[in-house]
């Protein structure tokens, strides 16, 4: 079991001891509480918190993780700022002096060769159909919201971010953000409780959850269609917007997504639409969430020629999960399958570090996923019906496609 504790700083302390493991694993989030000024300054600050400190360059930087075997990171969400490291045991202190020193102390130097970098890997990864029907998608399901801030919107607006607007961007993050750090591994948490109290705990104040980012919204039906030459394929996107975690009818729709396409071979999608039409290269739904919206889709890369086809198959699909209960065998092999699925998703000590802090400051409990494992078991094939009924609606979705010209 987990220990909680605060910091002098009124951080959220997470702590489990996992005997006899070689590394020791801290994940730090911060929550992003105002949308970015600029789309992509949040994305430049992340990358850049790794590239230079007033004690190391960006070249010293690297050596030192390098030198310690050190792997450390810094990822952006949408609602926090993940900053973490996995490290030998032996190393736990100068893994800490590190992060602390860069979350004190970045210089944000690299800036104008970040920004080019990130030009350049947009302009690549848009090269891909599939990411051209994805970005389009989020564009439509969050349109005029922070969550629309896709690459194409980056990479219209990165021109327009200076450095200032970075580094003000991660000040106010520090200054104004709840802060929820999780630690696991072998060392006794005495040993380390005061040095991460003297280090992390001497940060800005962790304030509130107070989230000022709206909660999206999707009244009418969203169509975008893009073409590309020479595609051997289309790529077909159909979504909706859902209650998130936290909500009453979460543990439904994550099984609901299960059985409908996410579990692979087993899904309706990939037996109804592959095996038995041979529509799909590949097929499957995905249920992603975020502090304020949960986003359900079906993707489908298929023969040009089957745009419609599948469209029809997809309508069959979603209309068949609204009309009739699953089966008990079909409900019980999803509760299988999630609670597993949690289980190999915090296998490792970073793996746990990450699950604590995000669901910790996300304001729903560090050990949310224990409680979801337990509240997937009351769900009925009867949730799941109500579920499917409400909010998959025949009047309000996104629909993005890419075809060959």
């Amino acid at each position: 079991m987990a220990e909680i504790s605060k910091l002098q700083n009124d951080v959220q302390f997470i702590y489990k001891q996992n005997k006899n493991t070689p590394r020791m694993a801290l994940c730090l989030n911060f929550s992003i509480n105002l949308p970015e000024e600029i789309p992509g300054i949040y994305t430049l600050m992340a990358r850049l918190l790794l590239q230079g400190t007033k004690k190391y360059d960006s070249e010293q930087l690297a050596n030192e993780f390098e030198k310690y075997a050190i792997d450390f990171s810094s990822e952006l969400f949408p609602n926090y700022l993940r900053v973490k490291f996995v490290c030998l045991n032996e190393d736990f202190s100068k893994a800490l002096e590190l992060m602390d020193d860069i979350l004190k102390n970045s210089t944000f130097e690299e800036f104008e060769k970040e920004k080019i970098k990130l030009i350049g890997e947009i302009t690549a990864e848009l090269d891909s159909p599939r990411t051209v029907a994805m970005d389009a998608y989020y564009s439509k399901m969050f349109e005029d919201h922070y969550y629309s801030n896709s690459l194409v919107r980056i990479l219209d607006n990165i021109e327009k971010i200076s450095k200032e607007n970075v580094i003000n961007a991660f000040k106010y993050i520090l200054n104004n953000s709840k802060k929820s750090l999780a630690v696991v591994g072998t060392l006794d948490k005495n040993k380390i409780f005061d040095q991460i109290n003297e280090s992390l705990g001497t940060l800005p104040i962790s304030t509130a959850s107070n989230f000022m980012i709206s909660k999206p919204k999707l009244d009418v039906v969203k169509t975008v269609e893009n073409t590309k030459a020479d595609l051997n394929q289309a790529h077909i996107i159909k979504g909706w917007l859902l209650p998130t975690y936290g909500e009453p009818d979460y543990p439904a729709i994550v099984l609901l997504n299960i059985i409908l396409g996410s579990c692979g071979l087993s899904s309706r999608l990939f037996l109804e639409l592959r095996d038995k039409k041979g529509l799909a290269y590949v097929v499957r739904s995905s249920y992603e969430t975020f502090k304020y919206a949960g986003n359900f889709m079906i993707y489908i890369a298929t023969a040009p020629t089957n745009i419609d086809t599948c469209l029809s198959g997809f309508d069959e699909e979603i209309q068949k999960i609204k009309n009739y209960p699953v089966s008990e065998e079909e409900l019980e092999n999803a509760k299988t399958n999630i609670v597993g699925k949690y289980e190999f998703l915090e296998e490792t000590n970073i793996q746990q570090a990450c699950s604590y802090a995000k669901f910790d400051v996300l304001g729903l409990g560090y050990n949310y996923t224990e409680n979801i494992k337990q509240q997937v078991q009351s769900v009925s094939a009867d949730d799941i019906l109500k579920c499917a009924q409400k909010y998959f609606a025949d009047d309000k979705y996104v629909l993005s496609i890419i075809k060959p010209e």
